[in-house]
């Protein structure tokens, strides 16, 4: 059967997307303070009110990636994947009374300033360095998983589609900054929400009601909730999801530059911490509905496997394919569908630009002026950063034509965060929750948590992760062939063979580099005290979480009673 193409309403729906985004940029470039200041620019003069910013956390969180990962992977590996929202759920509270109060007192345009504050400049200059990188490949991927939806639908070639969006996304993004971003981002979660409700309800209409889809499920073997092993060689199970959400969470939402920025645009902490508890059933919510995607997708499918036909080339074209195979005769529709995975691009990319400009900015331009002991021009400090984020913008272009060769976009983007998150997180948990830790041994514990991680998250040789059974033999009349996954629920662990830490579960990545970046930050700050004589500073107690900068407050003021009460004495 011949893949449908898209028809003139189709591109009519697309274009009108494009430019209503384009044009909120604009708008907010010509209105207002027309983003003259940092302030304006970045932190939007901290004038959001907690409900967009609640749906900005969401769709930067629940990109493109999230859209076509998540379909698919609940097509190919089954549901198991939805529990890891129960790790999200469990971190909220962590990152909204712990994490984010911090973050409140500093009121800084970098996230990364807080390291140099409780540790020095080395500590921010690395860390920054880490946080761009993933932010640099992560939002490649984003940008290449809109373009295989458009491959698979219309023939348009991938390298003019990552084109296409990431100039539209760069236009708007550093012309109107964060608050143009948040802006979009509402219009944008829009089309998101009815890309994804347009596959189920479509499927239940077709197949006879969501019962009869998730009875198909069931019979294929995709209904998956009783993994419980706690092996970490098995790719999904309830500890590696919910260990594995709760640490990617913390990372993503506690000290991730994107979204702690988007935090705070919101004036005060208890709007801020509103916002973040709005966007966790949003984000819940579109999660499960996605993955529900997948088992629709299923239910057209089972016995006709479009990628074992050979009509997709990979898994995560599975819900693009599914669009213009049931809605193709719906002139607009499958262009609204385009538009909404589009759209889950355009609003990832567009926070990831206006945070790395925030980034080299703050950690990078303006500290070689202050090493030159030359004045910034604080006129032009916008000017500069919009600047930046279009030559960001570019670059990141650049690094989504190497985002096919990193595997199903969902799992490479997990990877991603997970061994660059999980180390960083574990640096800024130190600096929070202890008191004792130093520069150096802080950035040997990350430094030496970044290398393991990237280690076994990338090296190779790799197993194949098991999928389950697909089917051919509808696929027509003369064909039945049926090709069955070649494993077995006690075979699930993966071939022994391969080296045991390649074995290892991606979702396990962020739990392991935080955890091996807080034990070898905290050992190494402890053994080179011994050999480095480093000068006893006082520790300003906003630096650490609430509770901790409570006591060490009382703990101070005691010291200086104590002391003034000997001074008085003699």
């Amino acid at each position: 059967m011949a893949t449908e193409t898209l028809q003139v309403w189709d591109y009519v729906v697309i274009i009108v997307m494009l430019i209503i985004s384009t044009s909120i940029g604009i708008y907010y470039r010509f209105t207002g303070g027309r983003q003259k200041t940092s302030e304006e620019y970045y932190t939007a003069n901290r004038s959001m009110s907690a409900a967009p910013v609640a749906i900005g956390l969401m769709v930067s969180f629940l990109s493109a990636v999230s859209l076509l990962g998540a379909s698919s992977e609940n097509y190919v590996y089954g549901t198991m994947y939805v529990v890891v929202n129960l790790g999200y759920v469990i971190a909220t509270p962590f990152v909204a009374y712990l994490y984010l109060p911090v973050f409140f007192r500093l009121q800084a345009t970098s996230a990364f300033e807080y390291l140099e504050k409780r540790f020095g400049t080395v500590a921010r200059t690395v860390t920054s360095a880490a946080i761009s990188l993933q932010l640099l490949l992560y939002t490649g991927i984003v940008l290449y998983a809109p373009a295989l939806a458009i491959e698979a639908t219309t023939g348009l070639s991938k390298t003019a589609s990552i084109i296409v969006i990431g100039l539209v996304c760069t236009c708007y993004s550093s012309l109107g900054g964060i608050k143009a971003v948040l802006v979009t981002d509402i219009f944008q979660a829009l089309l998101m929400l009815v890309a994804v409700l347009t596959v189920g309800i479509t499927a239940a209409v077709e197949v006879g009601g969501i019962d009869e889809i998730w009875k198909i499920a069931v019979a294929g073997d995709r209904v998956e909730f009783d993994s419980i092993s706690a092996d970490p060689t098995v790719r999904h199970t309830w500890w590696s999801l919910t260990f594995g959400g709760f640490f990617t969470y913390l990372s993503l939402y506690g000290i991730n530059q994107v979204q702690v920025q988007r935090l705070l645009t919101i004036n005060d902490l208890k709007s801020a911490q509103i916002a973040l508890w709005w966007s966790l059933p949003i984000a819940v919510i579109m999660s499960v509905v996605t993955c529900f995607s997948g088992l629709a997708i299923y239910s057209k499918y089972q016995n006709c496997d479009p990628l074992t036909a050979g009509r997709i080339s990979s898994s995560d074209q599975l819900m693009p394919l599914y669009v213009m195979d049931a809605l193709s005769e719906f002139p607009g529709l499958p262009g609204l569908f385009i538009a909404g995975i589009f759209s889950a691009g355009l609003s990832t990319v567009s926070a990831a630009l206006n945070s790395l400009s925030a980034v080299i900015l703050e950690d990078y331009v303006k500290p070689v002026y202050l090493w030159r002991n030359i004045e910034f021009p604080v006129n032009k400090f916008a000017y500069v950063g919009k600047a930046l984020a279009f030559l960001v913008g570019l670059l990141c272009i650049a690094i989504a034509f190497l985002a096919q060769y990193l595997g199903g976009v969902l799992q490479a983007a997990l990877t991603i965060f997970g061994v660059v998150g999980g180390p960083v997180l574990g640096l800024f948990t130190l600096g929070m929750f202890t008191e004792s830790t130093t520069q150096r041994g802080g950035v040997t514990g990350l430094l030496m948590s970044l290398v393991f991680g990237l280690w076994i998250g990338f090296g190779q040789p790799k197993p194949s992760s098991p999928t389950l059974p697909v089917s051919i033999a509808g696929c027509n009349a003369t064909s039945d062939i049926t090709r069955l996954s070649s494993f077995t629920k006690a075979e699930s662990t993966g071939d022994s063979s391969y080296f045991y830490l390649y074995r290892i579960s991606y979702m396990w990545y962020c739990p392991m580099g935080c955890v091996v970046s807080m034990i070898c930050g905290y050992l190494a700050s402890h053994i080179l005290r011994l050999f480095f004589k480093e000068e006893s500073t006082e520790l300003n107690p906003d630096l650490l979480v609430p509770g901790l900068s409570s006591r060490l407050r009382r703990k101070q003021a005691n010291a200086r009673d104590h002391k003034n009460s000997e001074i008085q004495s003699k």
